[in-house]
């Protein structure tokens, strides 16, 4: 059985759509905090998956002893040295198209710069943030009469069908082929732009 592990520290948005995705499929999910009292921590105990409160000094000494196939972090909030990310396949998603608009607040600053497609994008983990090799992406067309927050949805809907799809494609050694991605799904429509 495969094992995943997601990493994260306050909301886990994409969490919620990690575990139901998973919910009927052979896969093994901790979900590691470095908060106690978070909500992907909550949310986790709340669908009976197992979880681990881990104090952020202690990653290192926890991941080199467990082993677990991907690494997929949702909403984590600490820098991850090389000597950890050394010690597993470490994944992200970010909420526009890389390596455009990297770091803090991508939607408003994509949104607000005027550009006409954004998107989202999983990638590998380095220490530089947001700068690993890109695994999978996906386009948002932004449209001259998208309101923001209509264009704010649309990427949180696509994170939440895209992650899942990517982290099994992974877990199973397979190359992810996003063609189908909404099959039995939709994203939101309401930005006029990625279906």
């Amino acid at each position: 059985m495969k094992k995943l592990a997601v990493l994260g520290s306050g909301r886990g948005d994409n969490f919620e759509a990690i575990a139901e995705y998973f919910e009927s499929k052979d896969f093994e999910i901790t979900c590691i905090s470095d908060n106690l009292n978070s909500d992907i921590i909550l949310k986790a105990r709340e669908k009976g998956i197992n979880t681990k409160y881990l104090p952020f000094t202690e990653t290192a000494e926890y991941f080199g002893v467990r082993s677990f196939d991907l690494i997929a972090l949702s909403d984590y909030r600490q820098k991850l040295s090389d000597e950890i990310l050394e010690l597993g396949r470490f994944i992200n998603i970010h909420p526009a198209l890389l390596p455009a608009f990297k770091g803090e607040d991508a939607i408003y600053r994509a949104f607000h710069a005027g550009v006409k497609v954004s998107g989202v994008t999983v990638h590998q983990v380095t220490s530089e943030p947001d700068g690993g090799k890109i695994i999978a992406q996906y386009p948002v067309l932004i449209g001259n009469t998208t309101h923001f927050d209509e264009f704010e949805k649309e990427i949180h809907s696509l994170e939440n069908i895209l992650y899942p799809r990517v982290i099994e494609t992974i877990l199973d050694d397979k190359v992810f082929d996003f063609t189908n991605l909404f099959r039995g799904h939709s994203c939101g429509g309401n930005c006029d732009g990625c279906h």
